[in-house]
């Protein structure tokens, strides 16, 4: 069994402020996936441990990200955090919660918006794939860290996708039809 406190501790003992950001941001992520799987058992079988784990970690990197806004004084663009908890998340020997890091940032990302954009990321596809993946990334989007007590609605989330282009909310409207 993964003891998710002690990987948090591991990382984030030094900064009592991002890690209480962290965890409450993680646990409604966790709630909010948890919901959506207890309303409707038509959208499949899924292993609620590992929803609960990867809620918990998917935020892993954020430290390492320069986002003094929410006491993160690292020095990589933020854009970047799910990479580096994948590293991290590897490391400790957990390459399935790294997918899930990698792959949540905003609707995923793909190879294409890496390029066009021309994003600080490894060129290649980072969106989710198995359906928890998919679920935690849905589940994500609804909070956010800078207003980490409340959920947003669906316009917000849309709206806070639009500057990623139309592709995210193409796909975050797929997973709003599969999980409403």
């Amino acid at each position: 069994m993964i003891d998710i406190d002690k990987i948090i501790d591991k990382y984030y003992s030094d900064n009592s402020e991002l890690k209480d950001l962290l965890v409450l941001h993680s646990e409604s992520v966790a709630r909010k996936a948890f919901e959506i799987v207890d309303r409707d058992s038509s959208i499949g079988d899924f292993n609620l441990k590992f929803i609960r784990e990867a809620s918990m970690l998917h935020d892993i990197g954020v430290f390492l990200t320069n986002a003094p806004f929410i006491y993160c004084y690292g020095t990589s663009p933020y854009i970047c955090h799910g990479v580096l908890g994948a590293e991290i998340l590897r490391k400790e020997g957990l390459p399935y919660h790294a997918l899930v890091c990698e792959r949540h940032t905003g609707a995923g990302i793909s190879l294409q918006q890496i390029i066009d954009k021309d994003l600080p990321l490894p060129h290649r596809d980072m969106l989710p794939v198995s359906k928890e993946e998919v679920l935690i990334c849905y589940a994500d989007m609804f909070f956010s860290k800078t207003d980490p007590y409340r959920e947003k609605s669906i316009h917000e989330v849309e709206k806070s996708l639009q500057k990623h282009g139309q592709e995210g909310i193409i796909r975050f409207r797929k997973w709003h039809k599969m999980f409403s």
